[in-house]
């Protein structure tokens, strides 16, 4: 039995969960809960027992000093509540932020939903973010998925289709449909290419589509400002590896025509091997696509996170030619002059043609001109 004390009744409370490790790349989503955490000023009024749930030689706890005495905290998943309100509209929200636990995932999952059920929790959105083929300098994409095909066509969200291996995420939705509750996850699309934490352009991106889901406007502080400055950092950094900038590069022109009304999966296939033709045909980056661990299926993908780590701030310039565009570029020169150089060959026939045109029907007109003298001195004699 579930005992708290001093929660008061909540109003249209909605659970919001976000778990730190496999479903949290760049630490996207666990941010974002801190973040809804610090602006509201949550109040946490309960723990799970760190000894049900956590191998503590994986998550091990901490200590530190606090007026001279040493405390240990201890690795676990606590829940807050805090009230959103705006002026216009007035929510609860329930906060339930920790680390994947290491074992019982069941009993973890039965004990949340306890709380949501005594709180009378309407709906639980579960954020998470995992690793994809995005490129940073275009929109974090953030899908919303749910197993309930009434909310999925409520609040326009695809049914999960998914198969593979799974994270405490998809494990607590699976466990919220079963209890009939409504449950919701939004995943951002991380660049693997730079998956170093923290990443708050897509803590950004999950509160925006968090704020739409639950019709509450949500306080940014300075996210759009740090969101603005990694995304410049980020693009110094690129632009100093030709290499990475021209993957980059590859991966905006793919975002961009899938994104366009006629796109398919042929004019994908397309973008990718005209990629592969300027790289002089050496084999491109593997394909691969996003998968709920955070991973990719089918390959890397590109460059690995050493090439670009996060800064905090960075001033980005334009991408530095590499020596392959120079000799692209070269190559493009020498083939104009090529084409030039057979124009003018064929303009040059085509005069000597009509000269010699001119020249022939010039002939043909003295001779007959010659003809006419001799035929009119005829006949002058014969008048004489």
């Amino acid at each position: 039995m579930i005992e708290l004390e001093g929660v008061p009744e909540l109003i249209d409370p909605v659970m919001i969960c976000a778990f730190e490790g496999w479903n949290d790349a760049g630490d996207a989503a666990s941010t974002a809960v801190g973040h809804l955490d610090r602006e509201w000023k949550g109040e946490v009024f309960a723990s799970l027992d760190a000894e049900d749930y956590y191998d503590f030689q994986v998550n091990r706890p901490t200590v530190a000093l606090e007026g001279g005495v040493r405390k240990i905290t201890w690795p676990t998943t606590r829940l807050s509540v805090v009230r959103a309100d705006t002026g216009e509209k007035s929510r609860d929200l329930v906060l339930v932020r920790g680390i994947e636990p290491s074992m019982r995932w069941r009993s973890f999952c039965n004990e949340i939903l306890g709380y949501a059920h005594e709180l009378g929790v309407e709906m639980v959105v579960i954020l998470g973010a995992l690793l994809g083929d995005t490129p940073h300098t275009r929109p974090v994409p953030v899908s919303g998925v749910t197993s309930d095909p009434d909310l999925a066509r409520s609040l326009d969200l695809e049914e999960t289709r998914y198969e593979g291996p799974t994270g405490i995420v998809g494990v607590l939705q699976e466990a919220c449909a079963h209890a009939g509750v409504p449950a919701v996850s939004l995943w951002a699309a991380v660049p693997h290419y730079v998956s170093q934490p923290p990443n708050p352009k897509a803590t950004l991106a999950l509160l925006n589509r968090l704020e739409d889901l639950i019709t509450v406007r949500i306080p940014l502080g300075e996210l759009t400002e740090d969101s603005r400055a990694w995304q410049l950092g980020v693009d110094q950094l690129a632009a100093e590896d030709s290499e990475v900038a021209e993957y980059v590069q590859s991966l905006e022109e793919a975002r961009d025509t899938a994104e366009l009304p006629e796109a398919s999966g042929e004019a994908i296939a397309r973008e990718f091997e005209r990629y592969l033709r300027r790289r002089d045909g050496q084999p491109g980056p593997a394909g691969g696509h996003a998968t709920e661990s955070g991973g990719l299926e089918g390959g890397s993908g590109g460059p690995s996170a050493p090439y670009l780590r996060d800064p905090s701030t960075g001033h980005g310039r334009p991408r530095k030619p590499s020596p392959k565009d120079e000799m692209a570029k070269d190559d493009a020169e020498d083939t104009g002059g090529a084409e030039d150089e057979a124009k003018d060959v064929d303009e040059a026939k085509q005069a000597d043609s009509a000269k010699g045109a001119d020249d022939a029907k010039g002939a043909d007109d003295g001779q007959g001109t010659e003809d006419r003298g001799d035929d009119g001195d005829e006949g002058s004699g014969s008048d004489r």
